[in-house]
């Protein structure tokens, strides 16, 4: 890992969940840090360049959008999975894909637009069929209670420290589908943005409004739950963060709602869902744990199985990743793939 100064941590914190809409955002981070833009500018294409930033950009809700979306289980072969993860990571909607210990060894997330000819189910059924994988399991978020990435880079915060709230704000009970210019707008929003004084100029006029009017609606999109965050997203191993596990528990009907809760309060959790289970997968609750190491990480499982006493649990770590990536709303590619691989 890269040196980084105490400035360079206080930065890499903001930009994960502070980062202003505004026109001019890196002159608001200098006031906030007490330094000047150029300082800032400077610093963060370091950390760019270093790896350290991946990505700064909007972070959209992706079934606000029209998206449906779910994390998928496969079986693989041990001698075939590398074959399959490829075959997978070959479907656009397809942003995550891991190699994780256990049976069920494959994990991939993936989003389908609204405009699909296949749907969810067809698809994952066509991509397992395709990847020749022996088992194949839907798990859809059945009920979000945190998502939210953040790595704290300063080390001032214990791996088992509880923040007391889930830092979760839902969308909108009801929301409209989205207008031809909201998908402009997404369009530019979910880009990398240029690392300038007005980083949104481009954006701007790459969907045909002014600056001005593209920040209100970024804001608007915060507002209503169409967008989670305008954030950066971090190499969390480059930042420093080397293991993290998804932690799945067993919990009982009566107290999912309770324990859901609990188990978000955990800082280090950055993401808790309640999702099905199956005959042979009795885990409902999955917790997604980041730590420096993966001693990190099992002391918070440890931690959340204390106080939320739950002993049927399992800790999968990845092994190897395929694929990570952002999922790209209201792009052709969907449409090309369905139309190369799928007889519709």
């Amino acid at each position: 890992m890269a040196e980084l100064d105490s400035l360079d941590k206080n930065l890499l914190n903001i930009l994960q969940t502070e980062f202003p809409l505004e026109e001019t955002p890196f002159q608001a981070i200098a006031r906030k840090l007490d330094t000047s833009e150029e300082e800032i500018l400077t610093r963060i294409r370091r950390l760019k360049a270093e790896k350290i930033i991946r990505q700064i950009s909007a972070i959209f809700d992706t079934k606000s959008l029209g998206y449906e979306s779910s994390l998928v289980a496969a079986k693989v072969s041990p001698d075939r999975v590398d074959e399959a993860a490829e075959v997978i990571n070959g479907h656009p909607g397809v942003s995550h894909n891991y190699l994780r210990n256990g049976d069920f060894n494959l994990w991939f997330t993936i989003a389908i637009p609204p405009n699909s000819k296949l749907g969810l189910e067809k698809s994952v059924e066509l991509l397992g069929q395709m990847a020749g994988v022996e088992s194949i399991r839907i798990l859809p978020t059945v009920k979000l209670f945190k998502i939210g990435v953040k790595f704290d880079m300063t080390g001032d915060e214990a791996a088992t420290a509880q923040t007391g709230s889930t830092g979760y704000k839902s969308g909108e009970s009801f929301m409209a589908p989205v207008t031809e210019e909201e998908i402009r707008l997404v369009r530019e929003l979910q880009k990398d943005i240029p690392i300038e004084s007005r980083p949104f100029d481009a954006l701007a006029a790459n969907a045909g409004v002014a600056p001005s009017l593209l920040v209100e609606k970024a804001r608007e999109f915060v507002g209503n739950g169409r967008m989670r965050r305008f954030a950066a997203v971090l190499h969390h191993r480059k930042a420093g963060f080397g293991a993290n596990a998804m932690g799945v528990w067993a919990v009982p009907q009566e107290r999912i709602e309770e324990v859901g809760q609990l188990m978000s309060t955990f800082a280090a959790v950055s993401h808790c869902y309640l999702r099905p289970s199956y005959a042979d997968w009795p885990y409902n609750i999955f917790t997604m744990v980041h730590g420096r190491s993966p001693e990190d990480c099992e002391a918070t499982l440890a931690a959340i199985a204390e106080k939320a006493g739950i002993t049927n649990r399992s800790s999968l770590y990845s092994s190897k990743e395929y694929k990570k990536v952002r999922v790209r709303y209201f792009t052709a590619e969907l449409e090309e793939w369905e139309n190369q691989h799928a007889l519709v």
